[in-house]
């Protein structure tokens, strides 16, 4: 059965923190309208190499895309290619490298900022290109693709708290006060896509260290969240952890399309049905 999904990802997220300091988040798995487990993140735990692994269910040996300056066009079936070979509309509001490797690579900062060109593998999308853009400007903009565009998959993606992590350490009142924020933000949406009937998933592309940096292979840097709201997921905390590359298939399960044939196979305890 096709469902409409919004994934979020919210860059450089650690486990402990989205526990910690995002109270609606826990508060709705607490309720018992959300499912919560950790999702352990693929090798290198960079961002451009964990976007191709979260939209492609690739790891970076396979895909190629094993560092953030590999600049250039995905070789792998995405989400975004997936849903507009099935007929399915979709959007992203993301940093400019998801564009780079889905739409076209390098970015052009005039002519792809804002992006609605149903033959392209994005089909609507609105793209930022500083770090410190506001997070509240881009759940926005992807606020109004979803309300314009209506797209059936929407992959939201902030960069505020990867940003502070970087500037001043994870141990520290800036990136804890960027994770509340966050949780904010989302708290003045989630009610609405709530009550909308949207399966919504929000994760993590890698943590972040004390020393303001990811890479490598410590659990502050591999270990994010997982929440997940909807009809479609049994709530609840589960002990159990989820490889990184289990999150594409899992959309397409509940978009109702197939998976490309390079996604792994997994099952998911948090599922109904």
């Amino acid at each position: 059965m096709m469902q409409k999904v919004i994934l979020v990802v919210i860059d450089g997220l650690q486990y402990e923190t989205a526990l910690t300091q995002m109270g609606f988040l826990n508060h709705l798995v607490e309720k018992g309208k959300a499912a919560h487990l950790k999702v352990i993140s693929e090798l290198p735990s960079m961002s451009r190499p964990l976007y191709e692994v979260l939209l492609t269910g690739t790891p970076s040996s396979v895909n190629g895309i094993t560092s953030n300056q590999a600049v250039r066009l995905s070789k792998e079936q995405s989400l975004f290619h997936l849903t507009r070979e099935a007929g399915l509309r979709n959007g992203a509001a993301a940093y400019y490298w998801v564009s780079e490797l889905y739409n076209r690579a390098p970015f052009h900062f005039v002519e792809d900022r804002q992006q609605y060109d149903e033959s392209k593998p994005i089909q609507c999308g609105s793209f930022y290109f500083e770090d410190a853009y506001p997070d509240s400007h881009l759940i926005l903009d992807a606020e109004i693709i979803r309300r314009k565009q209506d797209p059936h998959f929407l992959y939201i993606h902030p960069m505020g708290l990867d940003h502070a992590g970087h500037v001043y350490g994870s141990n520290s009142k800036q990136y804890r006060g960027r994770a509340i924020e966050m949780d904010v933000i989302l708290a003045n949406l989630l009610p609405e896509w709530m009550d909308a009937g949207y399966q919504i998933m929000i994760t993590a592309d890698h943590g972040m260290n004390e020393d303001g940096q990811h890479g490598g292979t410590g659990d502050a840097e591999r270990h994010v969240p997982f929440y997940a709201i909807g009809s479609a997921f049994q709530p609840g905390s589960y002990s159990e952890s989820m490889p990184q590359l289990a999150v594409a298939p899992l959309v397409c399960k509940l978009l109702g399309i197939n998976p490309s044939e390079a996604m792994i196979t997994h099952s998911y305890p948090f599922l109904v049905g």
